[in-house]
């Protein structure tokens, strides 16, 4: 009987984390990444389940997608739109990063002018075909396109989202003459010509760069089923990725949510924000009983229109260089050192890091590193913040103690972005954390937000890998309507809904899925009539009246924006379907409790620097926690793959799924 074997595989900008599941017992291992070609460090840490015959499933986030566009990086691309809108990407919106600023903002769009091309079509706004595409003008446009060696075209007409049999016209021609391509119907058909062309636009100059990766990924993994992660909490497999990659764009931050998601629900913790620090970023995300998506997000300088779990993520990470800018001032990020040359103490590198303070400070453990894996050096570390010191002329601890400082206060301002900016209160929730710089920092930012727990999960340095094994396969699907409620039956919504509850189970099959193995949420974009925004609303079809909807706008509305309007009129915007195919998931085990002395994990005590005082922390190995274990700060809890500091006056209790519970003393 072949074991069950499945691996989730987060690659990340200094390390990729794999999670392996094999009959039941969980591995894990943590390899540095090969950013210059990832599928090494994948082919590294799998080797030995793909050359045995066991047929793994590996579930893989993926940062290609993401680096690909904020690097520039992506394939050379073409335009078809509208003929008179060819400089839309070029104009934009009106909105601005600095509002107050008399700057002018540059923009750089993904593709040059001479790359736009026009062709004589007209839908109207009602989806009304008042000009059909002429065969002979798209041909003769098709052989321009292909002087200028495009690796991809990305097709965008203005009134598509209402009737797209002009585009579809295209994209049979396109499919006849092999070139790959991005049709704005198919990727997001929703009104907003800007951001629908944009969001095609920039599928399409991911398409080469992700279809390449993933075809030599696949070659390499012929015994493996593949599956990759996507920014809206489900995976998807390769085929459709290579079609749709901006789906991937928040992949591997997505696991981690996932992840944070199914243990806070275990645990008994419905209301948590996720905190996620890594060697080059930390990604933080609100779940209120909940995963929160949004519609709106910006990667670059782009606008990304496709449903994506909520995530603000901010260039503050152990690998963050710390530096003096012109004005004399220290500063942490949002360059990083990565995974090539590292933090000082790597060995290679001699910028002083996030990672390097904590060394200084007494968070880290030398010799136990990763689990005693990997060797780092202290002295060079020190080295390099001495260098830093002098610039600013201050002594090495209390340097050291500002890059924390300055790098929390910036990771703490991310948590209000998701909180307190969306209308919640961060003292009603629990920070849990995890990767593999989180635990040094968690507490320290839970204090300053009063917030009262912090849960650091078992494994916390792969959790985002753990969260890819927990994840579904999700897809989502869209259509804008633009009409009040007033004006709107139940039956035409309901009309819409089912079509696109249609098209989801149809696509959910192709995928392999079973009807009754998907389940369907059907939600509606509502707005004031007039407003610019729109909020997300759950849509129950049975069993209610013909506007509860409506109700549930006005409550979201004041919730976030601190007030309603009840007798103005509510705009049905877009109607949006989440498909979920649940799927087999690794299994959460609870372990009974026993006693509440850690004596047999202690390793030794070590000299720590906090608030200005040198002090001696006990240091615990957390492999061998038991359930029940309490343990009072100062200490450092030291697992294989990431580090827990637990300040004076805090105490730490392992839970039933060996969860450290972090609070405050009474």
């Amino acid at each position: 009987m072949k074991k069950e074997v499945r691996i989730g595989v987060d690659t990340g900008g200094t390390f990729t984390d794999f999670v392996i599941y094999v009959d039941g017992k969980i591995d894990i291992n943590k390899i540095p990444s090969t950013p210059k070609n990832p599928s090494l460090s994948i082919l590294e840490g799998i080797d030995k389940f793909l050359s045995q015959d066991l047929s793994p499933m590996v579930i893989h986030g993926t940062t290609v997608a993401t680096n690909s566009l904020l690097e520039r990086k992506g394939g050379r691309i073409a335009l078809i739109t509208t003929e008179g809108f060819e400089d839309i990407l070029f104009i934009g919106r009106q909105t601005r990063r600095e509002l107050y600023s008399l700057k002018g903002e540059q923009r750089i769009p993904l593709l040059h002018r001479h790359l736009c091309f026009g062709l004589e079509e007209r839908t109207s706004a009602s989806g009304i075909v008042e000009k059909k595409i002429s065969l002979s003008s798209l041909h003769e446009t098709l052989q321009k396109i292909k002087k200028l060696k495009p690796e991809a075209i990305a097709v965008s007409f203005i009134n598509s989202y209402a009737n797209s049999s002009n585009e579809k016209i295209i994209s049979r021609e396109l499919k006849k003459e092999k070139f790959l391509f991005s049709i704005s119907s198919d990727i997001l058909p929703e009104y907003r010509e800007y951001e629908r062309t944009a969001t095609t636009a920039v599928n399409a100059y991911l398409m080469p760069v992700i279809s390449r990766y993933l075809t030599k990924l696949e070659k390499k993994m012929e015994k493996a089923e593949l599956r990759i992660m996507q920014s809206n909490e489900g995976y998807i497999p390769p085929a459709k990725a290579k079609r749709e990659p901006i789906r991937t764009a928040f992949s591997g931050p997505a696991g981690g949510v996932v992840g944070a998601f199914h243990l806070g629900k275990a645990a008994g913790f419905r209301n948590i924000i996720t905190f996620d620090m890594g060697g080059t970023s930390s990604d933080v995300s609100l779940i209120n009983g909940e995963i929160r998506r949004t519609s709106e997000s910006v990667i670059g300088d782009f606008p990304i229109r496709v449903p994506i779990i909520d995530i603000h993520s901010i260039g503050a990470g152990g690998g963050s260089i710390a530096y003096v800018d012109r004005g004399g001032s220290l500063r942490v990020g949002p360059q990083s050192a990565g995974a090539d040359p590292g933090p000082a103490c790597y060995g290679s590198g001699d910028l002083p890091t996030v990672t390097d303070a904590n060394l200084i400070l007494g968070r880290l453990v030398p010799e136990f590193f990763l689990g005693g894996k990997m060797e780092i050096f202290p002295q060079k570390s020190r080295k390099a913040l001495e260098n830093l010191a002098k610039k600013i002329n201050k002594p090495l601890i209390d340097t050291a103690a500002g890059i924390i400082e300055i790098a929390n206060a910036n990771m703490e301002k991310a948590i209000r972005v998701i909180s307190i900016e969306r209308g919640f209160d961060p003292r009603s929730f629990a920070l849990f954390s995890f990767g593999g710089a989180g635990g040094m920092h968690a507490v320290d930012i839970a204090s300053h937000l009063k917030m009262r727990r912090v849960i650091v999960p078992k494994n916390a340095g792969v959790l985002s890998s753990l969260g890819l094994l927990m994840a579904d396969s999700i897809k989502d699907f869209s259509k804008s309507i633009l009409k009040t409620t007033e004006k709107t039956k139940k039956e035409e919504l309901e009309g819409h809904v089912k079509k696109l509850v249609e098209k989801s189970i149809k696509s959910m099959k192709e995928d392999g899925l079973k009807e009754d193995e998907v389940t369907i949420f059907p939600f509606l974009d509502l707005r004031y009539q007039g407003q610019s925004y729109e909020i997300t609303i759950p849509y129950k079809s049975k069993n209610t009246s013909d506007l509860s909807f409506v109700s549930d706008f006005h409550k979201a509305h004041r919730k976030l924006y601190s007030y309603h309007h009840e007798q103005r009129a509510v705009e049905i915007v877009n109607i949006r379907v989440k498909a979920v195919g649940k799927t087999k998931k690794i299994k959460l085990k609870r372990f009974p409790s026993k006693a509440k002395d850690p004596q047999r994990a202690f390793m030794k005590k070590q000299p720590i620097h906090y608030q200005g005082k040198t002090r001696h922390a006990s240091v615990f190995n957390r492999a061998l926690l038991a359930t029940g274990n309490k343990i009072s700060g100062p200490a450092l809890i030291a697992d294989s793959e990431s580090t827990t500091f637990l300040p004076p006056s805090y105490t730490s209790e392992v839970d039933g799924f060996l969860n450290l519970i972090i609070q405050k003393e009474d």
